[in-house]
C-alpha cells in the first residue's frame, strides 16, 4: 500500500507542475474508464441472470460462475487458469511427489494438448509418449476448442482403468491409439548412478523432494566411485523434465554455483521484480558438469539451464528446451478454489528471456531414434574384431608394466561399455565423453 501512495502522490504533483488545467481531463478519464468497466459488469449480470432464467436445461450457478471465471483467466495465456476445490488440492499434492495419473506435464497449442514431457517410470512413459506429441481424442471423443483444464479432466478416472489416446506425432504419416492404464504416479525426483568415471543425475521434477534427493544423491555416487577425485565430472540429466517449484530450481542452481545471479523475474510493475543469488558452496567441488536437455525440458529446468550456461560452469548437450519462462503465481480464493495467474517472466543471468525462445544448447546432439539391431554375420563380426594381439607370431607388449598393461585394459573396457552405452542413450554417452575429454587435458596439463 506505501509503494501505491508514492506513486499516486508523484503522478499527482508532476500534473500540477506542468499545468493546473491538466488534472481535469485527467480525471473525466479515469471516472469514464470507471463508468466503462461498470457497464460491462452490469452487462456480464445480466447475461448471467438471462442464461439462469432462460436457458434451455437448469444450471447449476455455481458451476456457471466458475466457467465465466476460467473462461476470464484461460483467455490470457495457456498457464493462466482456476483451479477448483479438488484440483487445487491435488496440485499441492503433485508437488511432494505422488498422485494418481498417466504421468505427462501438457500444455495447450492451436487447440490441441501438447505434450511438454512423459515423466520417467509412468504409465505414460511406459506407454510410449513423447515430447512434442499432439493428443487430439481422449477416448474417441475430440479434445478440440476445449480448455486445457477440461482436457486433463477427460484424461483423469480411476486407478487401473484403460484410457485411449490419438496421437499426432512428427515424422509419422497418420494419427495413432495410445493405450495407457491410469495408475499412482510416485515420482522419484533425482535418480543418481556412476557411468564409468561419470556420476549422472537423472533429475525428473522440480518438487519438495528434489534437492535433498540430489544432495544424498551425488553423495552416495560419489562415495560409490571412490572419492570426488576419481570421478571425472557430472551429467546433470534434465531431459523431459517439465519444471516444477522455482525455490528447487535455485537451490539446484545454487549447488553448483559459487556466486552471482541465478534468476531474475520480471513483472508488470518494476518494482517487483526480484533476483536471486548463488551462495558460497558447490556440491561438486569444481568437477566439470555437463547439463542434458531437449524439447521436453521447461520451466525449472531451463532456469537451472540457463543458470550454469550463463556462468559458464556447465557445457549444455541436447536439443532446444521448450521454452516456458513465465512465473505463476497461485492465489488462493474464498471456497478452497484457487487462481493460477501469470505474473511475470523469467531471465537468465545474461538477461535472455525463456519464454517462447527456450534454452539453446552449446552442442546440438539429436537422439537417433531406437531401431532394431540388424544380425551380422559371425565370421563378419569376428574379422572385424581382430587384432594384432591375434596373429600369429606377433610381438607381446612386454615393454608395458603390469600397472600400465591393467590401466589399458581398464581404458578399454571404459570404452566397451561407452561404446554398449551410445546405442541405448546416444545423448548421454555424448556427455560422458566430453567428461572424459576434459579430464584427460587436465590430467596432460598437470605437471
Amino acid at each position: 500500500m506505501k509503494k501505491f501512495v508514492i506513486a499516486a502522490f508523484g503522478g499527482t504533483l508532476a500534473g500540477i507542475v506542468l499545468s493546473t488545467q491538466v488534472a481535469g481531463p485527467l480525471v473525466a478519464q479515469e471516472t469514464g474508464s470507471n463508468a466503462s468497466v461498470y457497464e460491462q459488469l452490469d452487462l456480464f449480470g445480466d447475461i448471467f441472470e438471462r442464461i439462469r432464467a432462460q436457458y434451455v436445461e437448469e444450471v447449476e450457478t455455481d458451476e456457471l460462475i466458475e466457467a465465466a471465471i476460467n473462461g476470464m483467466l484461460t483467455s490470457l495465456d495457456p498457464h493462466s487458469g482456476y483451479l477448483a476445490p479438488e484440483d487445487f488440492s491435488d496440485m499441492r499434492v503433485q508437488t511432494r511427489g505422488e498422485f494418481g495419473g498417466l504421468g505427462i506435464e501438457v500444455t495447450q497449442e492451436e487447440g490441441f494438448v501438447k505434450v511438454v514431457s512423459p515423466m520417467d517410470g509412468t504409465p505414460a512413459d511406459a506407454a510410449g509418449m513423447q515430447a512434442g506429441d499432439f493428443i487430439t481424442h481422449v477416448d474417441g471423443e475430440s479434445v478440440l476448442g476445449l480448455t486445457l483444464d477440461e482436457a486433463v479432466d477427460m484424461m483423469r478416472g480411476p486407478v487401473g482403468s484403460e484410457i485411449i489416446i490419438t496421437v499426432v506425432r512428427e515424422g509419422e504419416p497418420e494419427p495413432f491409439d495410445v493405450s495407457i492404464i491410469r495408475d499412482t504416479i510416485k515420482l522419484t525426483a533425482v535418480r543418481s548412478r556412476v557411468e564409468g568415471k561419470s556420476v549422472v543425475l537423472r533429475v525428473t521434477t522440480f518438487n519438495d523432494q528434489t534437492y535433498p534427493n540430489l544432495e544424498s544423491g551425488l553423495k552416495e555416487a560419489v562415495e560409490d566411485a571412490g572419492g570426488m577425485e576419481q570421478i571425472d565430472g557430472i551429467v546433470l540429466d534434465l531431459r523431459n523434465n517439465p519444471g516444477g517449484l522455482l525455490t528447487q530450481a535455485i537451490r539446484v542452481s545454487d549447488a553448483f554455483l559459487e556466486k552471482g545471479e541465478i534468476v531474475s523475474t520480471r513483472g508488470r510493475d518494476p518494482a517487483d521484480s526480484e533476483r536471486f543469488n548463488a551462495t558460497p558452496g558447490d556440491l561438486a567441488e569444481g568437477k566439470p558438469i555437463v547439463v542434458l536437455i531437449n524439447g521436453g525440458s521447461a520451466s525449472a529446468s531451463e532456469i537451472v539451464t540457463g543458470a550454469l550456461q550463463d556462468h559458464r560452469r556447465a557445457i549444455v548437450v541436447g536439443t532446444k528446451s521448450f521454452g516456458k519462462g513465465s512465473v505463476q503465481t497461485v492465489i488462493p480464493l474464498r471456497g478452497n478454489g484457487a487462481m493460477r495467474l501469470t505474473t511475470a517472466r523469467y531471465y537468465t543471468p545474461s538477461g535472455r528471456s525463456i519464454q517462447a525462445l527456450g534454452i539453446a544448447p552449446d552442442i546440438i546432439v539429436e537422439q537417433p531414434p531406437r531401431r532394431p539391431q540388424a544380425e551380422e554375420d559371425e565370421d563378419d563380426s569376428a574379422a572385424r574384431n581382430r587384432s594384432e594381439a591375434d596373429l600369429r607370431g606377433s610381438l607381446s607388449a612386454d615393454s608395458m608394466t603390469e600397472d600400465e598393461l591393467r590401466q589399458a585394459e581398464e581404458e578399454l573396457t571404459r570404452a566397451e561399455e561407452t561404446a554398449k552405452l551410445r546405442e541405448e542413450d546416444y545423448q548421454l554417452a555424448y556427455a560422458i565423453d566430453i567428461l572424459h575429454g576434459l579430464a584427460a587435458m587436465d590430467r596432460a596439463a598437470q605437471p
